[in-house]
């Protein structure tokens, strides 16, 4: 199950993945509290001449994290128990 969020988070950690040295989330402070993700998606959504980076972050917690990146503002979304996409 989904549960929807909205909230702003702030990004403590990142990594980075691939040839591409792509950019992920390793830790987020949520609920006072620092949530450190083992790995992830990373998706962009083109909106016009907007282009929309939404992660889908999976965390040694055992939920999924989904986070979207608005230039220098991280949100979270919304978050979902087990294995899987939101």
């Amino acid at each position: 199950m989904t549960q929807v969020i909205n909230s702003e988070v702030k990004v403590n950690a990142f990594y980075f993945a691939g040839r591409a040295m792509r950019t992920f989330p390793r830790e987020i402070e949520y609920g006072g509290e620092a949530v450190t993700f083992a790995n992830g998606l990373r998706y962009i959504v083109q909106r016009g001449a907007e282009a929309i980076r939404l992660f889908d972050m999976s965390a040694n917690d055992g939920q999924t994290y989904r986070l979207r990146q608005d230039g220098e503002r991280w949100l979270l979304l919304g978050l979902s128990a087990g294995e899987g996409r939101i």
